[in-house]
């Protein structure tokens, strides 16, 4: 595996090289102090481009970085659709395990592409990038909830919940399973109020709440950890409740913290109409 300073190197070379990029930025977790290094990481890189057409499926360009395992390139894909924004991206994951992803943009949106936190000045031929903050992850560190959002997310974890119970009773599993993880993004939303409260909303929960583990109660990711199901129906429920059980616990934490009423009966109601869902025979015509 080429190491970073290799890495580094090469993408600064092709572009010292080429008349037409005249700026190079990092982003991302290189550039991240509080993310722990190891040698998975993305190379973030953004070359600024006198015009990016020529730089767009040209497979005689991107030769240089190395011998592709599989590339992707978003700006071709049918869903999701392009941003429509002039850049064009590729995404490239190398045989000895690196990885570049490496976006062309022109060079007049330099500074709206350089107002990210996590952001490094690598090149900067004609001096147009201006004096970057050092890189940090204040950009993405969590936000305290208004009320109108902890009322979102209490409901939305409630009404969704009897979906995944309704899918249970008729077998349909992985109707069931797909709705399962609609919930769970209402509680990853809960867990990282409650994480920002644990660290006073200055630490980064990470994408998909990854460094979330490390500011918890290791009984409250032992919670979590028992929401993850096999596809085993039984198993399923068990880990419908056992969310249900996690977001109860930490929204009543969460109301506490900033003044905001828990949706106690809303939740009552709908714990009370899973378990009799569970309960159904299934040859039940009506319920009730």
């Amino acid at each position: 595996m080429r190491s970073e300073k290799e890495m580094l190197d090469l993408i600064l070379n092709i572009a010292r090289k080429d008349d037409d990029v005249r700026a190079v930025v990092m982003n991302g977790s290189r550039v991240n102090p509080n993310a722990k290094k190891d040698p998975f990481q993305d190379y973030d890189i953004i070359y600024f481009v006198r015009d990016v057409e020529p730089y767009k499926r040209n497979m005689a360009f991107i030769s240089q970085y190395g011998d592709l395992m599989i590339l992707q390139t978003p700006e071709d894909m049918s869903s999701p659709s392009a941003a429509g924004d002039g850049h064009y991206s590729y995404l490239m994951q190398f045989m000895d395990g690196n990885r570049i992803d490496l976006s062309f943009y022109p060079l007049e949106q330099i500074l709206r592409h350089t107002t990210d936190s996590l952001t490094i000045k690598l090149l900067d031929k004609d001096r147009l990038i201006p004096e970057l903050p050092a890189s940090s992850d204040r950009g993405y560190l969590p936000q305290k909830p208004t009320a109108r959002a902890f009322d979102d997310c209490c409901n939305e974890f409630w009404w969704v919940s009897p979906y995944v119970a309704k899918g249970l009773w008729r077998d349909e599993l992985t109707y069931a399973m797909d709705l399962l993880e609609v919930v769970r993004v209402e509680l990853m939303k809960m867990l990282t109020w409650y994480f920002g409260i644990q660290t006073n909303f200055q630490r980064s929960a990470g994408k998909a709440g990854k460094y979330i583990k490390q500011s918890i109660e290791p009984e409250i990711w032992k919670q979590l950890e028992s929401t993850y199901p096999d596809f085993q129906p039984e198993n399923i429920w068990e880990s419908l409740f056992a969310l249900g059980n996690l977001f109860r616990q930490i929204g009543h934490h969460v109301a506490e913290h900033f003044g905001f009423q828990y949706p106690e009966q809303e939740d009552k109601n709908v714990t009370d109409y899973l378990q009799e869902i569970r309960n159904l025979p299934r040859d039940a015509k009506t319920i009730r």
